[in-house]
């Protein structure tokens, strides 16, 4: 049975709240400073059994399963699951999004496997220990208990491609209005672009995605990429000369990067305690390893016809477009987010241009390692920030 949400109104810390929300198995929240021994006011009846093999499974960013052995002749004695959850990086605080929240779940007695559901308790790529105790409820309204089981740890997952779907809706609210634009950007110190040239044969090379943006996020830390930036002024319609990465720009045409043989997905939507908000774009070849990974674990967006990044044929359009290769081909991007594009493969400096901006580089407006703002209501969801 599934517990997709919990109650704020708790009761005392060994009274289990008895009026059950409606299609839930945990009926309550309840503290419990669990040292290893027996928790206070709740007799012992060594009969009862301790859970024995304790397995998770199906676990998500939000939610697992949890079952274990019993012995069948005293099964029908339990009443209810005690389940003791707690970060594993310090298991005698209770650090959490939300303080009033506890980490003692109590249960109703229901068949095994039990998911066990709930934002308010899990978050992603979080890893946690829990422990269980099996209970009795007596007629005086005391429980007795076995002993603790043995402790077990496991590690939430990353947003699924429902979460991100929800991230995406939210970030389409804000996006504005497409402006045209004609390359991709990347500013990097002088060092790099030599670095480059010297040592990688005139290639720049795709590193690993930093944990910059949403904690769910299922590219931070595993997608390899080159970043991009692709927002003009609005007041000259080019790519503005102040930069937080370097002085030094590889500009690039936008159809060497993104054109019909390019598949674009969603890859996150976050702020930093600021007005700007942030959506990550992927462009990868299609076949690509990048295009492999994407494809089981984002969501994939029409390069012609979404909310923040475009490729369209100029004839569809009745103008002109670019040259070139990309001859025929319009961009557009979003107005009012700013876009961190994600090209997944190497690529030759001798495809575009490396110059100097003549602005400033503003180090204060860099995304580096990021962390999101989990209080934000634009860019958040219902899950684990």
């Amino acid at each position: 049975m599934e517990v997709p949400g919990l109650a704020h109104n708790i009761t005392s810390p060994m009274s289990p709240c008895e009026g059950m929300i409606k299609d839930l198995s945990l009926d309550a929240l309840q503290l419990c400073e669990r040292d290893g021994s027996k928790s206070q006011d709740i007799s012992e009846v060594e009969e009862l059994p301790v859970a024995q093999n304790i397995k998770i499974s199906n676990i998500t960013c939000d939610s697992f399963k949890i079952c274990w052995d019993m012995d069948p002749k005293v099964k029908d004695r339990i009443t209810h699951y005690f389940i003791d959850l707690n970060k594993k990086e310090n298991k005698n605080s209770n650090k959490f999004k939300h303080k009033d929240v506890p980490t003692k779940l109590v249960a109703k007695a229901v068949p095994l496997p039990m998911t066990v559901r709930g934002h308010w308790f899990l978050s992603p790529r979080t890893e946690y220990t829990v422990a269980v105790q099996t209970a009795s409820k007596q007629t005086d309204g005391d429980y007795a208990v076995s002993e603790w089981s043995e402790i077990i740890e496991f590690c939430t997952g990353d947003y699924s491609t429902v979460h991100l779907n929800q991230l995406l809706k939210k970030a389409e609210v804000i996006s504005g209005r497409m402006l045209r634009f004609s390359v991709f950007y990347r500013n990097q110190n002088k060092e790099y672009f030599d670095h480059a040239r010297e040592s990688e044969g005139g290639r720049m090379l795709p590193s690993v995605k930093d944990n910059s943006g949403s904690h769910g996020s299922p590219i931070s830390g595993k997608l390899e990429g080159l970043f991009f930036s692709c927002n003009t002024e609005f007041n000259t319609g080019k790519p503005p000369q102040d930069s937080p990465y370097g002085r030094q720009r590889f500009q690039v045409p936008a159809e060497v990067l993104f054109n019909p043989g390019t598949n674009l997905y969603f890859g996150d939507f976050y702020c930093m305690y600021t007005a700007y908000h942030y959506v990550v774009l992927v462009l990868a070849p299609q076949g690509s390893a990048g295009d492999d990974f994407c494809k089981q674990r984002l969501p994939a967006l029409d390069i012609a016809d979404n909310r923040f990044l475009t490729c369209t044929r100029a004839e569809e359009e009745g103008g002109g477009g670019t040259g070139g290769e990309g001859a025929g081909l319009v961009f557009r991007h979003a107005q009012d987010v700013n876009l961190e594009v994600i090209y997944t493969e190497p690529l030759e400096l001798a495809r575009g241009t490396v110059a100097e901006i003549s602005g400033h580089q503003l180090m204060s407006m860099s995304t580096l390692n990021a962390k999101k703002d989990p209080s934000c209501k634009t860019c958040n969801i219902s899950v684990g920030r």
